[in-house]
């Protein structure tokens, strides 16, 4: 008898920045998340669970609203750590994408935190997200984000 697996629900999304209280200024204070809790892991446990030897991670995490989390990691060892500069394209390269009421105001303050836009905004006219304006910010790890604003009056 096989025994089923089911996939139970996306608990949080990670993310790997260079200075976690730059990062939580970020996502806490411009974007507005709450902070949840904050954690250091390091020995065996954090090198078991990452499969990197040596790691030592400070982390944070926030919620959007709705409840996904978002973990915030800024790794402070192993001291060989490298800068990956993924362009969407590229393979490997992720991003979060999060609904917001207001675009050209939160680009406006992004712009004031040192994130800045990829492009222009552009308004989708086919598919499930038909009439949503959007774009992808870039952090200054280059970490991307898609905003999307739904039409008014969809809210």
């Amino acid at each position: 008898m096989t025994a089923s697996l089911r996939i139970l629900a996306a608990d949080h999304t990670g993310i790997t920045v260079s200075n976690l209280e730059s990062a939580l200024t970020f996502w806490r204070d411009i974007l507005g998340l709450e902070l949840s809790h904050t954690a250091h892991q390091t020995g065996e446990m954090a090198a078991e669970i990452t499969g990197v030897p040596g790691a030592e991670i400070k982390l944070a995490v926030v919620k959007a609203p709705g409840g996904h989390k978002i973990e915030l990691l800024q790794y402070v060892a192993p001291p060989d750590r490298k800068h990956a500069a993924l362009r969407p394209c590229d393979v490997g390269s992720a991003h979060i994408a999060l609904t917001v009421d207001n675009l050209d105001e939160l680009l406006n303050r992004i712009a004031t935190s040192g994130w800045k836009a990829a492009g222009r905004p552009q308004t989708l006219a086919v598919g499930p997200n038909a009439g949503k304006r959007v774009v992808y910010v870039r952090d200054s790890d280059g970490n991307i984000i898609e905003l999307m604003q739904v039409p008014s009056g969809s809210v």
